[in-house]
């Protein structure tokens, strides 16, 4: 696929250099945003200065290298960069001795990749795995309540035990858990657990009190909370229920959020990953970024997207590009229009197949979705409009195609999951220029389910990639982490194979939507920095682009398909500098873990 020719390649918004007196103002009004912007601008102004006078040269050879462009797959044995972390050559072997005097570096007859991007995935969520209560994989409630209450036991104390991952359709009893379940193990304390996908909660009873919420409690707009046969609550609260007990928990501490970045990024670079699109920050994760950066402590780029188009947007007040040696963008807004398909809340067109009294949760009016696009975009931020169910998709595109015009933006809006369409609405995505943000592993993960919720006929515009793409949409890819985990290896294979990492079902679920693997590089790299208005300087290893690339371990065009989810990264590299390196000795000096 190529997207050179698009129509929907617009110009890249830029702030323009803020004279002296502006920066002036800005620091007297306290305005940091405004202050961090004319710093950016200057340091880009220098950048371009340095990179003008030259850089010594490092040339990786030794590899059997591939890189996306515009034009196809690019081979390459040798890679050839700056010490101002941009490329600049890839070729054969007698490129190396057109630098007689640069670094070698041996690639070991290894394979190099360009770095991969997540275009859909949640860095805090990722992060707190590591420091909350983590019920992610349990198999059963029992194992579940079993984690509760060692975290508990490990944890002592009056506060909120927080945490994620259940997921009560891997249960032998695929019913919502219920408050009197941790009641058994926790009792005085308030519990907080957040569904894998994040579009259910589950308390106990203590956190129902704090919350009051009792029997007679209505379910708010988009919400649900689910109740016995005699109308009880029971514990779990679907979508915008869930906000009646997350407001009473304590918010987490911009040194919190810090932690759970710099542990995500270990993570995330070990996985092979150099670019995150964060789908959904608010103004302290923002302004932890711009000091991470401001401090050089991103280790990985990532392109944010402010969550919804309220406070934390009028905050921002404008797209912030390239900050921090090109480490961070926001300038994108990120909405919703449903729930999930687990959960059913999924919005639908027509009932649900096992449900068929519920369309799924709407979260927003038109006219309002209407109302928070426009305002996004006519600040200049991008939307990316959450959608898994076919209503949500076409509430979506409605609003895209009003606030554009009914012709493609520069802003290059997005729906993110893009999981159910109706049929009649797929070649929308191309005529408006909507990005189809998508990700493979949720199609492996829902094919145990999908067909039941939403029935055979409706599976025709589900999951559906290569409808999508054969239309002329641009489809970028990504795994929506923590929902799923974040080794972007296992979305390159459920890309290709369509089945899940047991190999199942034999020939693929629905293999006529896969991708080959061309399109699925493509997707998870120049396709996902095109769908950040990056592939001008990210995405592939083309020269003036930065040195933003993987080491693995096997060749990723040769293998068999069934080992396409088991590749190694070996070393990851961000801007011509290793941030990632495995090590077979965790106690060795060189080891960069």
């Amino acid at each position: 696929m190529s997207i050179s020719g698009s129509t929907y390649m617009g110009k890249r918004l830029a702030h323009k250099l803020q004279p002296p007196e502006t920066q002036e103002k800005a620091e007297k009004s306290g305005d940091r945003f405004l202050i961090k912007i004319v710093k950016m601008t200057f340091c880009i102004a220098i950048l371009a200065a340095v990179h003008a006078a030259g850089a010594e040269e490092k040339v990786l050879h030794s590899v059997a290298g591939y890189t996306s462009s515009n034009d196809g797959i690019v081979e390459f044995s040798v890679l050839v960069f700056g010490d101002d972390g941009r490329v600049i050559a890839t070729g054969g072997d007698e490129l190396a001795d057109e630098y007689p005097n640069a670094d070698r570096i041996d690639g070991q007859d290894r394979y190099v990749l360009p770095g991969l991007h997540d275009a859909h995935g949640h860095v805090s969520s990722q992060g707190f795995l590591n420091v909350e209560l983590n019920v992610t994989g349990t198999e059963s409630l029992e194992e579940a309540v079993a984690r509760i209450a060692a975290y508990d036991k490990a944890n002592p104390g009056s506060g909120w035990i927080k945490g994620r991952g259940w997921n009560q359709v891997l249960w032998p009893v695929k019913e919502f858990p219920t408050a009197a379940a941790i009641d058994a193990v926790v009792s005085d304390r308030p519990v907080w657990l957040r569904r894998i996908d994040g579009h259910a909660g589950w308390a106990n009873s203590k956190a129902l009190e704090l919350a009051g919420i009792d029997d007679d409690t209505p379910d708010p707009v988009g919400g649900k909370i689910i109740r016995d046969d005699d109308g009880n609550a029971t514990g779990t609260l679907i979508d915008n229920a869930m906000g009646l007990v997350s407001s009473k928990v304590p918010g987490s501490t911009k040194a919190e959020y810090r932690q759970a970045f710099l542990a995500a990024f270990r993570e995330l670079t070990s996985l092979g990953l150099t670019s995150v699109h964060d789908a959904g920050i608010g103004i302290d994760e923002a302004e932890v970024y711009m000091s991470m950066a401001d401090n050089g402590e991103l280790s990985m780029r990532i392109y944010a997207m402010m969550w919804e188009a309220g406070e934390n947007l009028d905050a921002i007040g404008k797209p912030i590009v390239a900050y921090g040696n090109d480490h961070l963008d926001i300038r994108a807004v990120k909405l919703m229009s449903d729930g999930a398909l687990g959960s059913r809340g999924a919005a639908m067109i027509e009932p649900y197949e096992d449900d068929t009294e519920n369309r799924g949760l709407r979260m927003y009016t038109q006219a309002e979705v209407d109302a928070k696009v426009k305002k996004a975009n006519d600040m200049g931020f991008q939307v990316g409009i959450h959608a898994i169910g076919d209503f949500g998709n076409r509430q979506s595109l409605d609003a895209f195609e009003k606030s554009q015009g009914g012709v493609a933006s520069p802003l290059r809006n997005r729906v993110e999951h893009a999981q159910i369409i109706a049929l009649d609405d797929i070649p929308r995505f191309a005529e408006l220029g909507v990005i189809a943000s998508m990700q493979a592993t949720h199609a492996t993960s829902d094919m145990n389910m999908a067909e039941d919720r939403i029935g055979s006929e409706r599976l025709k515009g589900a999951y559906a990639w290569r409808k999508l793409l054969d239309s002329g949409a641009v489809l970028a890819n990504g795994s929506d982490f923590p929902v799923e985990l974040a080794n972007p290896m296992h979305g390159l294979y459920a890309s290709v194979t369509r089945q899940n990492r047991e190999g199942m079902p034999e020939g693929g679920w629905h293999a006529e939507e896969g991708l080959s693997r061309e399109e699925t590089l493509h997707s998870f790299t120049l396709a996902a920095a095109y769908a950040a208005h990056q592939e001008d300087r990210l995405g592939s290893l083309e020269p003036g682009k930065w040195a933003d690339f993987i080491v693995v371990d096997r060749d990723y065009f040769t293998i068999p398909a069934a080992e396409i989810d088991d590749i190694q990264v070996i070393q990851t590299w961000v801007g011509g500098e290793k941030v990632y390196e495995r090590c077979e000795d965790p106690d060795s000096a060189e080891c960069m873990n």
